[in-house]
């Protein structure tokens, strides 16, 4: 990557002709790149963070744009030059890396990730690469985990050895693998670790090598170092407590399930190259858009490190990234050869949404008006595929009042799935059932008795009420079945059993549980004091942490698993 400053190897030299080819932007009609420019309107201010865009036809630049600052400390503009980190989009590179090494012979998809990575506990089941590169192999998510266990994001750093730590300290999956899909980091992680070592080189070093170089990206590189000076960056940001901006950059040196650093000009080089082939061949670039199969020969919509979806009829293959205060999207409509790209420097500044309207300024409808398709997802979520986009507390959500004698009033409450201790949380809101889960909410839109569609989503939820509890029954992406529990507020007397010390060998952590003024809290020496909210009977939520507490065979408290969306069921015993 050029911003170290190093020489570049030979095959930037190979590339350059594609880099010539790229350098021409089409022309096109400037009322055209008003309207861009119109998208981006609220960002276009030197004293604001903002976006950068890129337009692409046949993988050639139609449009360019900086928009904010990139740095507000020198008033340093946006450009399309300038360097974002990237988060997930990271993931199509990784997929890319081990399917060149497929494709030369050297590992398979089918093969065991502890053939390669013997730090991955034996679950029973094996673990196959593709389970990884489809997070389809149960593994708990590494940001999860490693929230879990204190680290504080932006604060302490994060190295590639910390995740395969607290992966081999791992005693459970979240599921057989191959049965379930459940978006997990750290497979990601562990592919960079097969790269480098089958290769014998840096996980940076070979996609340098192998595929940013060739194709002409010189200003992209997977950065392993926090601290390396990097050359037209633009810095991140998030809301400051007196109102302005803070500086929010990621502080970890993992890569594999993010670490990538690109221009939204350089990734008009990648784009190209699904075209072309030039890196990699037809046979590889089927690999990556190839969608993963569950057991139960079930397609989901994520490929490897891309995601297949639909806009106003037209197929869309893309990813989007999160990291601390970056928000990336890339979105690609192969039947239309085009593609968009939008990276910001701010949490709020939605590039999913900027990278549709964007693309409704070129695109023509399509005969149909079908939404876009959520892989596995339970609900439409925002981006938190990081450190630093955690989930915020459902049971801060307003409810609507219900009358007792409102049928959708029987259906209210928390939820409670066998497998894992987060539950979902229905309320009625504006007079409409809405299902609230890890910070984000859909509403349940009637199509029969007890049956509803999750808006914007193929989900369908259907409730058995026989019993006298309900049972909520999802179909569709995030399937399964969840029980309602009964409601729960306990006094002060009945919390006291939970006080205690507990910890957990699988992320090597001590908690210190007490009741503080009617309230059980959570100690830490890093998380603070977290106070939990009753969810249901021995059941709580914190800052983005689900508990549910055990009985031993004297009916005495022995213990908790703690859980996230994305890492179920560790294990607390109490000390």
């Amino acid at each position: 990557m050029s911003t170290r400053g190093g020489t570049r190897t030979a095959a930037l030299v190979v590339g350059m002709a594609g880099v010539l080819a790229l350098a021409v932007v089409w022309a096109q009609d400037p009322g055209v790149e008003a309207r861009v420019d119109q998208v981006f309107e609220r960002w276009d201010r030197p004293d604001t963070p903002g976006c950068a865009v890129s337009v692409m036809r046949d993988g050639r630049l139609v449009y360019a744009h900086g928009y904010g600052s990139a740095n507000l400390e020198y008033d340093i503009p946006i450009t399309p030059s300038s360097v974002f980190h990237v988060a997930s989009i990271s993931k199509q590179f990784t997929a890319m890396a081990v399917a060149l090494l497929v494709s030369e012979g050297r590992v398979s998809w089918d093969d065991d990730i502890r053939r390669y990575v013997p730090e991955v506990p034996d679950f029973g089941p094996r673990i196959t690469l593709g389970h990884l590169a489809h997070h389809t192999s149960g593994l708990r998510d590494q940001w999860s985990l490693l929230r879990m266990a204190g680290w504080r994001w932006e604060e302490d750093v994060v190295r590639q050895v910390d995740v395969l730590d607290l992966t081999s300290r791992q005693r459970a999956l979240n599921f057989e693998p191959g049965s379930e899909f459940l978006y997990s980091n750290t497979g990601y992680t562990l592919l960079a670790v097969v790269v480098q070592r089958v290769s014998g080189q840096s996980f940076r070093q070979f996609t340098e090598a192998r595929i940013f170089g060739p194709l002409g990206m010189r200003e992209t590189g997977f950065e392993d170092d926090h601290t390396a000076i990097v050359r037209r960056r633009a810095y991140a940001y998030a809301p400051g407590d007196d109102g302005g901006y803070r500086v929010s950059i990621p502080d970890f040196d993992t890569v594999g399930a993010t670490g990538l650093l690109t221009t939204v000009e350089d990734l008009a080089r990648w784009d190209r190259n699904f075209y072309t082939a030039e890196v990699g061949g037809r046979e590889v670039l089927a690999d990556l858009h190839r969608r993963g199969t569950l057991r139960d020969d079930r397609v989901i919509s994520y490929a490897a490190g891309l995601v297949h979806g639909v806009y106003r009829g037209h197929a869309t293959v893309g990813h989007g990234g999160a990291d601390a205060g970056y928000r990336a999207e890339f979105l690609r409509f192969p039947d239309r050869r085009l593609s968009v790209a939008v990276f910001c420097n701010f949490p709020s500044s939605d590039p999913d949404r900027l990278v549709r309207a964007v693309a409704d300024v070129y695109l023509e409808p399509a005969d149909s008006d079908e939404g876009e398709s959520t892989p596995g997802s339970v609900l439409p979520s925002a981006a938190s595929d990081g450190p630093g986009t955690a989930s915020r507390a459902p049971v801060s959500r307003p409810a609507t009042a219900v009358e007792a004698d409102d049928p959708l009033g029987e259906l209210i409450g928390f939820y409670r799935r066998e497998e894992s201790d987060t539950p979902l949380h229905l309320i009625v809101r504006e007079g409409a059932l809405t299902i609230l889960s890890g910070g984000s909410s859909g509403t349940l839109v009637p199509i029969g008795l007890d049956r509803f569609r999750l808006d914007e989503s193929s989900t369908v939820a259907t409730f058995d009420r026989s019993t006298g509890v309900a049972t909520l029954l999802l179909s569709g992406p995030g399937e399964g079945t969840f029980t309602q529990q009964p409601r729960w507020r306990p006094s002060a007397v009945e919390l006291a059993p939970f006080a205690g010390s507990y910890y957990s060998a699988e992320l090597a952590v001590q908690y210190a549980l007490s009741v503080d003024r009617g309230r059980l809290v959570l100690r830490h020496r890093k998380l603070g004091t977290l106070p939990l909210t009753p969810t249901y009977p021995d059941g709580f939520f914190t800052a983005g942490f689900y508990l549910a507490f055990t009985q031993g065979v004297d009916g005495a408290v022995d213990g908790f698993t703690m859980s996230t969306a994305r890492a179920w069921k560790i294990r607390f015993d109490r000390q």
